[in-house]
């Protein structure tokens, strides 16, 4: 890949760093403990796809693989002066070409959340895929009902595109998702950034 990765972001206290073999305690351990917090959102396989679950080290295996062909940016999202995971930033479906795209998904564990931290960490892979890698435009794809979630592209500037029926299966079933867009021209120069320090102050 270009020398956008691998890559280590690093805004104030909050950090994002490519995803490791070696966080899988951690990452089981956040999970666990924030289960109920973070289940209603999680992706789930429809009954018709093959069954089974796959490990922690093969996924992460997918997206080092993905992240080596220019496909995906696997980040962990960090706070304050440790690099342990709090989270992930997870940019996908990179698309190059005339469409230079990407999406952009993320969780938190619970203790973490509200404190502005993702809002930061999106704002940090948003840049870092305008400024380094050369993408156009970045999307995020939310449930109506996760106002967390709405509450982030809304400090972003994020635009709200449409309405996707169905678009993913989440929790057990189908699920409707609104989808909001960003462009490069729409932050360059100056990035996302400030929008997400602006937004500290109201937070």
């Amino acid at each position: 890949m270009s020398a956008g990765w691998p890559a280590t972001l690093q805004h104030g206290d909050v950090g994002l760093r490519p995803i490791r073999r070696g966080d899988a305690r951690v990452w089981a351990r956040l999970r666990q403990e924030s289960s109920d917090w973070l289940g209603r959102w999680e992706a789930t396989l429809p009954r018709s796809a093959p069954s089974g679950t796959r490990s922690y080290g093969a996924a992460v295996r997918s997206l080092r693989q993905q992240a080596s062909q220019g496909r995906a940016l696997p980040f962990v999202t960090t706070y304050g002066d440790g690099d342990e995971m709090i989270g992930q930033v997870t940019v996908s479906g990179m698309t190059w070409g005339s469409a230079r795209w990407a999406q952009i998904g993320y969780w938190i564990a619970r203790p973490y959340a509200g404190r502005g931290i993702t809002t930061t960490a999106v704002a940090l892979a948003t840049d870092h895929c305008f400024e380094a890698l050369g993408l156009h435009r970045i999307e995020i794809a939310i449930r109506p009902e996760n106002r967390s979630s709405l509450r982030i592209v809304d400090k972003l500037g994020f635009d709200r595109v449409g309405l996707a029926p169905r678009y993913l299966h989440i929790d057990g079933a189908w699920r409707d998702h609104l989808l909001f867009a960003i462009t490069a021209e729409q932050v360059l120069p100056g990035g996302l950034i400030a929008r997400a320090d602006a937004a500290g102050v109201d937070r």
